[in-house]
């Protein structure tokens, strides 16, 4: 478990797509260094947030760190697209300690988004993306939290998906959080990782199983529920 605070951006020194060793497995491994003060407390086997990804620690010293990918990894991520030199957000593991300054993330990748544009406002950037598997779209509410290599942001703005637009949403970057995340130097058209809140997938699942085990009728409470967001939402806007 994380809390989408990136503690320190790493540098990629290897992707290996067949890695022998020990610590490799015979699969792909990815080596980052450049990232000495998250090290401080590592132990073989830890867990650890690389670009919104949980991957296990196989392999470290004082300044740099191993981990395997797996092929759904590969798939789901955008980590089989990093070269040497590319820069990555780095997150340990929350503790009894840890503040939630964030939210909680998972590291479970959902899918990519294509960045669409990057826009200016003030000393902050808005950047508007775009999920590669337009279901996640259901999950983002504007004012809620997404996870974006592995950053938690506030969405700012939402267009759902219709025939003639794909659907898209935006969040914006603060200047300091410019300085600490690694989206902030990608272009038009990178890809990032996206976790939606999974408070939301387990209310959707909750839902799902209830109109399976109800024929789809709705109970009163429900209902009214449903009758009392709809009016708060009406008369906000």
């Amino acid at each position: 478990m994380f809390t989408g605070i990136v503690e320190a951006v790493g540098t990629v020194s290897a992707l290996e797509k067949h890695d022998d060793t020990s610590s490799g497995g015979g699969g792909t491994s990815l080596t980052i260094s450049d990232c000495a003060e998250i090290l401080t407390d590592a132990h073989l086997g830890d867990s650890i947030n690389i670009n919104g990804t949980c991957l296990t620690i196989t392999e470290f010293d004082s300044n740099s760190f191993k981990v395997g990918i797996a092929p759904e990894t590969l798939r789901r991520t955008n980590l089989g697209s990093l070269e040497s030199r590319s820069r990555v957000n780095l997150e340990r593991a929350v503790s009894a300690t840890t503040r939630m300054g964030g939210h909680f993330v998972q590291g479970h990748v959902d899918t990519i988004a294509t960045i669409l544009s990057i826009t200016p406002d003030g000393n902050a950037l808005t950047f508007r993306v775009q999920p590669r598997d337009s279901e996640v779209l259901k999950y983002i509410v504007e004012k809620g939290y997404v996870a974006l290599d592995g950053a938690s942001l506030t969405i700012t703005k939402v267009v759902e998906e219709s025939e003639s637009n794909g659907g898209w949403w935006e969040v914006m970057l603060i200047a300091y959080t410019q300085e600490k995340v690694v989206m902030a130097q990608k272009s038009v058209g990178d890809a990032v990782n996206v976790e939606v809140d999974m408070l939301g997938k387990y209310v959707d699942q909750c839902v799902r199983v209830y109109f399976k085990q109800n024929s789809g009728e709705l109970s009163k409470p429900l209902q009214n529920l449903i009758g009392n967001s709809e009016g708060r939402v009406t008369s906000t806007h």
